[in-house]
């Protein structure tokens, strides 16, 4: 192969047997199925170092050319928090009173969602998820990255899936536009707001909607 990259060896980090596999497979399973979006989080605190290391797993999702097209910001600080749940709700008034249209409300109705977003200022940690279509150098150059909303897709599911192994509920909050988080955040101009995972531990008695996630013949096909 020709390529001005250099190359290692690889050897996955699991050598295991089809049946070990097939356990594995099955167990991982059983794990992400029990995930649900929590609207009803506890103020419990959540250690630094457990954002860290599944925003570090986040980082190891591929990408288009491998450009890395993501940046993470972590929210703990409770005068951002209650700024972003200021500026998300304004958003989200603005949704439900007329931007939305009635088919889409109507889909949101057996959710009980609304304008309100209280879990914004209580959870222990935000998550806002942005898209870079291009990174600048120290000059202020230019680099153009490829497959971006893929790319920072593949790397959010990677991020819920890890918070949820470590025993973290989340929401994946998607007031819509999201410009507002640059603004708070301090992010630049060419980072694009996607997601604002809020993260921590469902309270005691959270509620959830009672739903069923379509069966495997819905969602594929084997040739």
């Amino acid at each position: 192969m020709s390529n001005s990259r250099d190359h290692i060896r690889y050897a996955h980090p699991l050598n295991v047997s089809d049946v070990e596999m097939a356990t594995r497979a099955d167990t991982f399973y059983a794990l992400l199925n029990g995930r649900r979006t929590v609207r009803s989080f506890s103020d419990r605190p959540v250690p630094r170092e457990v954002i860290e290391s599944c925003i570090r797993t986040a980082g190891t999702a591929p990408s288009g050319a491998h450009k890395q097209p993501w940046h993470f910001a972590a929210v703990s600080n409770q005068k951002t928090k209650k700024a972003i749940r200021k500026a998300a709700e304004a958003e989200e008034r603005a949704f439900y009173d007329g931007r939305a249209s009635q088919e889409w409300l109507d889909a949101l109705q057996p959710f009980g969602t609304d304008a309100s977003k209280p879990f914004l200022e209580t959870a222990p940690w935000l998550i806002a998820i942005f898209a870079r279509n291009y990174d600048l150098d120290e000059n202020g150059v230019r680099s153009k990255n490829y497959y971006v909303p893929e790319s920072v897709g593949i790397a959010a599911g990677m991020l819920i899936a890890a918070l949820h192994q470590s025993g973290l509920s989340t929401l994946t909050h998607t007031p819509s536009p999201m410009g507002f988080l640059n603004d708070v955040l301090g992010r630049p101009a060419h980072e694009r707001a996607v997601i604002l995972l809020v993260v921590g531990h469902a309270t005691e008695h959270a509620l959830v909607p009672d739903i069923q996630r379509k069966d495997l013949d819905d969602i594929a096909s084997f040739s």
